[in-house]
């Protein structure tokens, strides 16, 4: 189970996710996001990270322009966007070298519509919202790799797993104190859950 813990902004938290196992930190750079962070405070946590850990950079209807000078300065590995970005912004993104997830709601997905993206992160239908979504909402399963969100924690992450079958987890709000404030307890918490 591929275990990604998103919205990181400090050392501890960062260290934390790496120590418990995540496959892959996020870093999110959507502007008005309360876990916004600027690519230089990121640069300097991704150098804690260690090689086999993915870094993922979160961009919400940014120009693709922004977008890679953003991922180039921070050094992220992966390009997440969430909204109606256009085919040729992930192209854009495989072209320079980065992995790509087209993060989407439950609400919007559609297998035929997606079958070309190289992952898919499927999130309730108010991203950040820690709202979960019932397998009903997915009728038909990405015939991709995708990661469930919305709504995680670790008090139902295994459950959630055990009933949609993704290829990954990622959780953010689900291991916070307060709105932006990673807990490492919590973290320690979740990846442990959804693992087990």
């Amino acid at each position: 189970m591929f275990v990604k813990v998103c919205g990181l902004r400090t050392p501890e938290t960062v260290d934390a996710a790496v120590e418990a196992g995540a496959d892959a930190v996020g870093f999110v750079f959507a502007p008005g996001s309360v876990r916004l962070i600027g690519p230089a405070d990121a640069a300097a946590l991704i150098a804690r990270v260690p090689d086999g850990v993915e870094t993922v950079g979160v961009f919400r209807g940014q120009p693709i322009d922004e977008v890679l000078r953003l991922a180039r300065e921070a050094g992220v590995a992966t390009i997440q966007l969430h909204g109606d970005e256009p085919g040729d912004h992930f192209a854009r993104a495989a072209d320079a070298g980065f992995r790509t997830i087209r993060a989407i709601s439950a609400a919007r997905f559609t297998a035929s519509g997606h079958a070309g993206d190289e992952r898919l992160l499927i999130d309730a239908t108010v991203p950040g919202s820690g709202a979960t979504f019932a397998p009903a909402d997915l009728p038909v399963p990405p015939t991709v790799d995708w990661l469930l969100a919305g709504g995680l924690r670790p008090d139902n992450v295994a459950a959630l797993i055990a009933a949609f079958g993704p290829s990954g987890v990622d959780v953010s709000s689900g291991v916070e104190s307060a709105p932006g404030v990673k807990d490492p307890a919590l973290i320690r918490a979740f990846v442990a859950a959804a693992r087990s």
